[in-house]
């Protein structure tokens, strides 16, 4: 399989060129190319975050400690003074970052489910609902940042593949197969929980007609 530092320069690499496209189509402006970069080169790393031993698995679990203190932050600012607000932000950054991950890592197999279409498709939903419920982003640019997230994921799921082939040998791996799939074959109950898991992002979604829109512009630079 391809290393992190592939997995990570290539997927950046797709999503420069994808902000780039969308720039120069005066789809988003200069500002909000980051965004896309940043979430297809994080999405490049994702699926990895079912292995024990990698940077990934780091690197995952340390923005998603971040992140989990800037939501808790943003909702429950209203609700605490400044020093409980602290510490409850601080008690969040602790607990996904030293609790979950290793949970996480226990309960997890590599190349099982979060190496699938299921798992990037829930990712990117999560991301969208995110992005426009917590940070209050418009409808079209929360599409944008979860599709970007997805991108970044199928990117990591074609490597893997890629590299189960040995040119070299002329054979195909054991491995073949076991990345790109549409959900975990071995673990069916796992994968309805997350396809319950993804249905139960729909409520908080942007609206429906903003991707729509998304659509439409972008099938329109390849007339």
């Amino acid at each position: 399989m391809a290393d992190f530092r592939t997995h990570l320069s290539v997927a950046a690499g797709g999503g420069g060129l994808l902000a780039l496209a969308g720039w120069q189509a005066d789809l988003w402006s200069s500002l909000q190319t980051l965004p896309v970069m940043v979430l297809t080169a994080f999405g490049g790393i994702l699926p990895d975050i079912d292995s024990d031993h990698s940077h990934s698995v780091r690197l995952i679990f340390g923005v998603a400690a971040v992140l989990a203190v800037a939501a808790g932050a943003l909702l429950l600012r209203p609700w605490l003074a400044p020093g409980a607000l602290l510490m409850t932000c601080g008690g969040l950054y602790i607990v996904v970052r030293y609790v979950l991950a290793p949970i996480f890592k226990r309960f997890s197999v590599h190349r099982g489910i979060w190496h699938s279409l299921l798992a990037a498709g829930l990712c990117g939903l999560a991301t969208s609902a995110a992005s426009y419920r917590l940070l209050e982003q418009p409808a079209w640019l929360a599409w944008v940042e979860g599709l970007a997230l997805v991108l970044g994921c199928l990117i990591h799921l074609l490597l893997d593949e890629l590299y189960s082939v040995d040119l070299a040998g002329t054979r195909i791996k054991r491995s073949f197969g076991s990345a790109f799939k549409l959900f975990d074959y071995r673990e069916p109950v796992n994968s309805v929980l997350m396809l319950l898991l993804a249905c139960g992002t729909i409520p908080w979604l942007p609206p429906w007609s903003a991707l729509g829109e998304l659509w439409v512009q972008g099938s329109a630079l390849w007339r």
